[in-house]
């Protein structure tokens, strides 16, 4: 049953792998959600679930379009997140970014909503400092291949808080770390999926570079809940807040435990590292402790099994 409190909640990319996790938490929390995408990366199967339940709506929109609906809250997470997805259509990746910013927000000012922007640890770039805390400015490359997803989203951390200064619009941005979990798309040429759907098949793991750059994954249950705790705070917290597991790990590490995890075969085959990827991230999350008391503690391990189980199962279809 809806709760007094219940609020009627935009989500944009929705049925993407975040997206689709957090219309469930939403609805499991008693809100009336709308889940927005043009499934690019989004698909129907990660929502199909939720179709049943008559306080979910979908709606199929790309967000560089204006959009005239009646809200409380809007979680912005439109843009294709994976390099391979966004070095696709470069251009359309910025325009997500920018103009889907701009169109949110100004949504947003319409209505007088709350507003989360998902950004992304992208904003560091290849960072000089480690681990990265939230007032590193970064080291990004400007035009670089990947400049279309890391500069799309500082450019839409920029209007957000431009909004907030020249509006006085409560808004809200995450920088969100490696994540992982069920959901995630199987070609969307992350680490995670890569190793397992590799592994899975018995085919060669795919290592760029030494395998000795180093990456913090957090479980997908786990940042939303980091979403949802941060969208609960004051009007007077805006962020930028890192959400992610400190616990770093190095690809190779990350590649030996799926393929013991999986029982594989599979041997590793070593490629030339891509352009402009970093060679250390990992979060400073003592900002998200001290205001969200939120702390990741699904450990690596536990998280895999789920996840491979989840492939496992996808690739049997």
């Amino acid at each position: 049953m809806q709760g007094y409190h219940s609020k009627r909640i935009l989500v944009t990319g929705g049925a993407g792998f975040l997206g689709s996790h957090l219309c469930q938490r939403l609805l499991d929390d008693g809100h009336e959600v709308i889940c927005l995408d043009n499934y690019f990366t989004g698909t129907k199967d990660n929502i199909r679930q939720l179709l049943r339940n008559d306080h979910f709506e979908l709606l199929r929109h790309d967000v560089t379009f204006p959009l005239y609906i009646e809200i409380d809250e809007i979680y912005n997470l439109a843009c294709p997140a994976s390099p391979i997805h966004y070095q696709h259509d470069p251009v359309q990746t910025t325009k997500t970014s920018v103009h889907g910013a701009i169109n949110m927000l100004g949504l947003a000012k319409r209505v007088r909503a709350g507003i989360m922007q998902a950004s992304t640890s992208e904003v560091y770039g290849d960072p000089a400092i480690h681990p990265q805390p939230e007032s590193y400015w970064g080291n990004v490359n400007p035009n670089g291949v990947r400049s279309c997803y890391d500069e799309g989203k500082r450019c839409a951390e920029t209007l957000f808080f431009d909004y907030r200064r020249q509006h006085g619009m409560n808004i809200k941005v995450a920088r969100i770390f490696n994540t992982y979990g069920p959901r995630m798309h199987p070609n969307d040429g992350r680490v995670v999926s890569n190793f397992i759907v590799q592994a899975l098949r018995g085919e060669p793991i795919t290592i760029y570079g030494d395998g000795s750059q180093s990456r913090s994954f957090c479980y997908v249950e786990e940042m939303i809940d980091g979403f949802v705790r941060l969208m609960a705070t004051d009007d007077d917290f805006t962020g930028p807040v890192n959400l992610g597991n400190p616990h770093e790990f190095t690809i190779l590490e990350l590649a030996e435990k799926i393929v013991a995890m999986t029982g594989s075969k599979s041997e590793f085959i070593f490629e030339p590292l891509p352009h402009d990827d970093p060679t250390q991230r990992q979060p400073d999350i003592r900002l998200a402790k001290e205001v969200l008391n939120w702390e990741p503690v699904i450990q690596l391990e536990e998280g895999l099994v789920k996840t491979i189980a989840y492939f496992a199962d996808l690739l049997k279809q």
